[in-house]
């Protein structure tokens, strides 16, 4: 079976073509292939497939083998593959996921595409449709008591549940308090966690951690909710860079049409066969 490494800002995954290889029990698979030590390396899996309704068709798993409804960082690099391999000749893309469709704008150069934006939709706000259990209409700068710590947080739905935390201090907290905010009961479906700092109102840096992953060096998902989450608690405007530890994402919330648009890289590693 052969196979493709890409990141987009660090964020890395193991791509399948799917319109040539069979994948029966991706789950295990992904697990398999996360392993960074005993096998390929990655935040996960992901399927390049067919699709019925869309251009192209995106399957993820976490590399705990569960299965995600949406990265940003894994459509991007799902755009360039499908491109640069003759999927497709279009540079306006319709992605199927789990978290509904989303919209690809390709920027290739020389028949290679390094640069892409998605359209990932509008934020979901509503704490029941996050979700979070709690017994208010949004959550915003709340405070809510963890094993270790009471933290302010902002809940954000970006097709899968954020948890923002602003604090001046970010360096080692995911790896310190990520596990224990993402299993927390108020999550019925567990959440990504973001600890960031705010730069400037144009400059936000955060580290994340991703449910069914850990601490990751990009969350494309999560660098878009904490732009919603920054603005909405006026500490940025609506257009901003998020600095991760992989890299810089441009995100852009447009009050025309509420969508939330994520412009980073997507990069190649490594092709192989396993």
């Amino acid at each position: 079976m052969k196979f493709t490494k890409m990141h987009g800002a660090g964020n890395d995954y193991v791509y399948i073509n799917c319109f040539e290889e069979q994948v029966e029990h991706p789950e295990e698979l992904a697990i398999r292939v996360s392993d960074r030590h005993k096998g390929i390396g990655a935040d996960g899996l992901v399927l390049i497939m067919p699709s019925s309704t869309c251009d192209v068709r995106m399957r993820m798993f976490n590399a705990d083998g569960s299965e995600a409804q949406m990265c940003g960082n894994a459509s991007r690099c799902v755009g360039k593959y499908v491109y640069e391999h003759g999927l497709t000749s279009k540079t306006e893309l319709t992605l199927e996921t789990l978290a509904g469709v989303k919209r690809l704008l390709l920027f290739p150069e020389s028949g290679k595409v390094n640069k892409v934006c998605v359209d990932m939709g509008e934020p979901v706000l509503k704490a029941a449709d996050i979700p979070v259990s709690l017994s208010m209409e949004q959550v915003l700068d709340y405070p809510v008591q963890f094993p270790s710590k009471k933290w302010n947080i902002t809940c954000v739905s970006m097709g899968n549940p954020h948890a923002v935390i602003f604090t001046d201090e970010i360096d080692g907290y995911p790896e310190k308090y990520g596990t224990e905010i993402e299993l927390h009961p108020i999550f019925p479906q567990k959440t990504n966690v973001e600890f960031v700092r705010c730069i400037s109102p144009t400059h936000l840096r955060m580290r994340v951690w991703e449910r069914g992953s850990g601490e990751t060096q990009a969350c494309g998902t999560g660098a878009c909710a904490v732009l919603v989450a920054a603005a909405l608690n006026d500490k940025a405007q609506r257009q901003a860079t998020i600095s991760l530890l992989g890299g810089d994402l441009n995100i852009e919330w447009r009050e025309s049409d509420n969508h939330v648009y994520m412009t980073g890289n997507a990069v190649s590693v490594f092709n192989g066969e396993i």
